[in-house]
């Protein structure tokens, strides 16, 4: 399944068990040996004593777990109606963020075609996110912090003046981390080379997901990403939620815009300070098939 291109392998963990999901990510994900994919998500029953209709675990394609994935939770949502696994409107699913409400609506055919999920309020305080920079206090917030090209990793800035990247970091934590740059050209931006080294920047322990973002219009941003334990990838929910909040802090756009990613475009809006973020795009079933027996020894332990 996938939302605007970010591309998982979905598993209905109600009935089957995955001992070491870590594993079965890494090889499942490969595009060359396996299905292919940004990782792997799990659909499972909800914790004990958890007021949520199913339970999302995403695991990245390098098997690292991750907190929450926005195009994934849309497709958790696709997933747990279309097979009747739940059936909740809004529909409540469990992350590592915390239990998210997910309103749905059926296309022509019957089947889920579009969520809006209720992101959550955005994390601010630099502690939480959280980014350990210099001169910034536990509580602080970091919106447009200034930076220098020393903080890409890059030998040859030269792609700074050719993107007119502005050189002022915001962050933002939408249960996962996120660092928002914005540039005047994203389709020149050296994501390959820049996302790694910043995704382990000694100021982020948890790594961070990094993204540059092209103000067309208030209402209207591109977007390219670096996702931690993924690479580039043509969308992520999450980051665009934090785009949208960071537009905001920085007085680049309105409380509502389109983000146009590679994959597609998804609608976001951030009423206030304390509202959560809510973000409307699509929910898309490629395939269904069955694992391998070389497939699943990946992901079983002894």
């Amino acid at each position: 399944m996938h939302g605007i291109g970010n591309d998982y392998v979905y598993v209905n963990a109600f009935t089957e068990r995955i001992a070491d999901p870590e594993a079965l990510a890494r090889a499942v994900s490969d595009r060359h040996t396996a299905i292919g994919g940004d990782g792997l998500i799990l659909v499972e029953p909800p914790s004990a004593g958890v007021a949520a209709d199913v339970r999302m675990r995403m695991f990245n394609a390098d098997g690292s777990e991750s907190e929450m994935c926005g195009n994934g939770v849309r497709c958790v949502t696709k997933f747990a109606v279309d097979r009747r696994l739940a059936e909740g409107n809004p529909l409540r699913v469990e992350t590592g963020r915390g239990v998210l409400s997910i309103r749905w609506t059926r296309g022509k055919d019957g089947t889920v075609a579009t969520a809006t999920v209720d992101m959550g309020a955005p994390i601010l305080e630099a502690a939480l996110i959280p980014a350990l920079i210099p001169g910034v206090g536990a509580t602080g917030r970091i919106i447009a912090r200034a930076i220098t090209p020393a903080f890409f990793g890059d030998s040859d800035p030269g792609w700074i003046r050719d993107a007119a990247v502005e050189l002022a970091l915001t962050c933002v934590s939408m249960g996962n981390p996120h660092a928002i740059v914005f540039c005047g050209d994203v389709s020149r931006v050296p994501l390959e080379r820049v996302g790694p080294v910043v995704e382990r920047h000694p100021w982020f322990p948890k790594r961070i997901n990094l993204h540059f973002s092209e103000v067309v219009a208030r209402d209207e941003v591109i977007m390219r990403t670096w996702e931690r334990g993924s690479g580039i990838t043509l969308a992520c929910g999450t980051g665009a939620s934090a785009v949208c909040v960071a537009g905001v802090l920085c007085g680049r756009t309105e409380s509502s815009i389109v983000a146009h990613l590679p994959g597609g475009d998804l609608a976001l809006e951030w009423a206030s300070e304390n509202a959560g973020v809510l973000m409307t795009g699509p929910a898309t079933e490629v395939f269904e098939g069955t694992l391998s027996a070389t497939m699943l020894a990946a992901g079983a332990r002894p």
